[in-house]
């Protein structure tokens, strides 16, 4: 399939993925994270075609009927739909760059298969640090929305993360550690930097 350049890196909400993600690009400079498209409106300092392709639903919907959208998931919760975004995906893989994609394992599995992704699932210590960790990025948030977020994170690790083809546990205070060991399998599965 010819030189490997797609790593999917997923993970539960405060797992500490888009850290290892950030990790990986300041060590490597051929790395670039994917930009995905959605139907949300950017949100203050964000910028079209760096956080995200922000595209009105009319033209994510015709982008996905020409197959410029991949694949995608609709997030009911925020009436949201998110996607891989093909012209994004396939210009970088031009330049030659390896891309790190922070995706779903709907979008896991779909790079996996057309695109031979490796795919890692970045998992905290235990559920009691990933709650910590969860209560200290959003101090906002309900009793209840902690709860919602950590019996999604439980659903991830307990059905999802098998799927991966490797689990790394991101330990507190060891982030260094982690992006080093991420490092050391896209090495061993033929990715150059």
């Amino acid at each position: 399939m010819g030189q490997k350049q797609v790593v999917v890196i997923a993970g539960p909400s405060g797992s500490g993925k888009n850290a290892v993600i950030d990790g990986i690009i300041k060590q490597c400079p051929r790395c670039e994270r994917l930009v995905t498209a959605t139907t949300r409106k950017p949100r203050e300092g964000e910028i079209n075609g760096v956080d995200y392709h922000f595209l009105p639903r009319d033209e994510f919907d015709r982008a996905l009927a020409s197959g410029d959208i991949l694949e995608h998931r609709y997030v009911s919760a925020l009436n949201t739909h998110y996607g891989v975004y093909r012209p994004d995906l396939e210009s970088r893989l031009m330049l030659g760059e390896v891309v790190l994609a922070h995706l779903d394992i709907i979008g896991a599995r779909y790079l996996k298969e057309h695109y031979n992704a490796t795919t890692i699932f970045i998992l905290p210590d235990s559920f009691e640090v990933l709650e910590t960790r969860v209560r200290g990025r959003n101090k906002g948030m309900t009793d209840g929305e902690v709860r919602e977020r950590m019996e999604i994170a439980h659903k991830e690790i307990t059905e999802h993360a098998p799927e991966y083809d490797y689990r790394v546990v991101n330990e507190n205070g060891k982030l260094k550690e982690t992006v080093l060991k991420v490092l050391e399998i896209l090495h061993k599965e033929g990715y150059t930097f």
